[in-house]
């Protein structure tokens, strides 16, 4: 046999793959954006503003901002398609170590800790059906340095559901499971408020009500910060682009239509809610929005219904989380700074299989630390301020290509990406100035990543073989 005759095979290393189209990244955003906030942040913003049209105006801005971000990152990932979302976006405008920063957050606290609330949050409405599964009482304390790791049964059942969710996105079917919650979710939201406007007992003329607040100058900013909170999520398509058919055409679709999908769902819910009761009244409810607004419209508390459904909406948004969170680890661990085997993608199911397993075990942690409520605190401000520098990437690589092929360019441009950047840094100076000792944890929380990006580029040879 000639030498030229002979043939070697060398194994290549599976990647992810472009199997999800528009309504798939849809579902991600609508999900991981409509969580627990749009049941207790509109008494929030009522207490803030002086009419029920007051109310609805900061949900429209807020909604104008969110839409106009997910239009720059539209953009941004249409020209760089990979996993990841502003990872990827700060990496290329500001650098590694920028990208670094919010890619640490992102798995300390950002999905992370949120995933771990919300399980627990899971068990404590499991716990109104099953009582064991939101008893806190300790069975184990495991006595670790600084923070002991305490097992109730409460975090067993969020450890549980965490655990079950990360196994279904290890699996290529996970999609499938995440579109079959996210549209029970917005189904049963639907319903809802189709019932509640046209059977239950309210009156449109709540939304003229008005009432005195403390300080109505300053009272829409301090109400549009909390709605903000309530619109995060509305990027989490981009961290999937990589897998994503036709990135040029669906990515955007994805993020525009899963956006408006939510400004639309969360305006009737606050019509809704104003059609229940006056202004004042919603403004003076300690947190039990839901049953009374059932009460009102209906004349009795549906709350084992409506128990249902959030346990429903909680895990259809850990679902999304779980699902996106790890694209950003993996698209670290491909640039060599964080833990290498991260980005081993299942040879079948073609997903990032180890990173879903970190971003698990650390949830894990923080439900039986019993930290997760300070450390979603303290980044708080880090999800506007993240996509605010990541907007601004935009603008960078404008100037720094203007030549590149851009499949979508957002509207408006420079204006309203201008105007989320102004508003994103005007409400991260104000919860700052507010919250100082809160902020400057945070703050603390995020630098902590700079001695683990030294330690991860010093030892690991960066790979960066990104897909067309």
């Amino acid at each position: 046999m000639s030498a030229s005759a002979v043939s070697v095979t060398v194994p290549v290393p599976a990647t992810l793959e472009r199997r999800l189209g528009p309504i798939d990244g849809a579902a991600i955003v609508v999900s991981n954006v409509i969580g627990g906030g749009i049941f207790f942040v509109p008494i929030l913003v009522a207490q803030q503003v002086q009419s029920g049209w007051a109310l609805l105006g900061v949900w429209i801005f807020g909604g104008a901002l969110a839409f106009a971000g997910a239009l720059a990152y539209a953009e941004l990932a249409t020209l760089r398609p990979h996993a990841g979302g502003e990872y990827v976006y700060l990496r290329e405008a500001f650098g590694r170590v920028a990208a670094f920063l919010t890619g640490w957050t992102s798995f300390v606290a950002g999905f992370s800790g949120a995933i771990a609330a919300s399980g627990v949050a899971l068990a404590e409405y499991i716990g109104r059906f099953v009582p064991a599964a939101g008893d806190r009482t300790p069975l184990l304390s495991l006595p670790l340095p600084g923070v002991p790791l305490v097992v109730t049964p409460q975090a067993l059942v969020a450890i549980a559901v965490i655990v079950a969710l990360s196994l279904v996105h290890l699996h290529a079917s996970g999609r499938l499971v995440h579109n079959m919650l996210a549209g029970l979710k917005v189904s049963a939201i639907a319903v809802f408020i189709a019932i509640g406007l046209t059977l239950g007992t309210g009156s449109f003329a709540n939304v003229a009500s008005t009432h005195v607040v403390a300080s109505p100058a300053t009272g829409w900013m301090r109400a549009l910060i909390p709605v903000m909170f309530t619109y995060s999520g509305w990027n989490a398509a981009s961290y999937v682009a990589e897998e994503i058919r036709d990135p040029n055409r669906n990515v955007p679709l994805a993020l525009g239509a899963g956006t408006l999908a939510v400004v639309g769902i969360y305006l009737l819910l606050n019509l809704l809610y104003l059609y229940a009761m006056p202004l004042a009244d919603l403004s003076s409810l300690d947190g039990r929005l839901t049953d009374i607004v059932a009460e009102r419209l209906f004349g009795f508390v549906a709350g084992n219904v409506l128990a249902m459904f959030t346990i429903v909406s909680i895990a259809a948004s850990i679902s999304a989380m779980v699902w996106a969170g790890p694209r950003v680890y993996y698209a670290m661990a491909r640039d060599g700074v964080f833990l290498p085997a991260a980005r081993r993608v299942h040879p079948r199911h073609r997903t990032p299989v180890l990173a879903i397993a970190a971003q698990a075990v650390w949830s894990s942690v923080l439900v039986l630390s019993g930290t997760l409520s300070q450390l979603v605190e303290y980044t708080g401000f880090a999800v506007v301020l993240f996509s605010a520098v990541a907007v601004m990437a935009l603008f960078v690589l404008r100037f720094r290509e203007p030549h590149a092929v851009r499949p979508f360019r957002t509207w408006g441009y420079p204006i309203a990406p201008g105007f989320f950047v102004l508003a994103s840094v005007i409400m991260v100076t104000y919860q700052i100035w507010n919250s100082p000792e809160t902020s400057l944890r945070g703050l603390g929380v995020i630098l902590a990543g700079f001695p683990i990006y030294w330690l991860f580029a010093r030892r690991v040879k960066p790979s960066r073989s990104l897909p067309s």
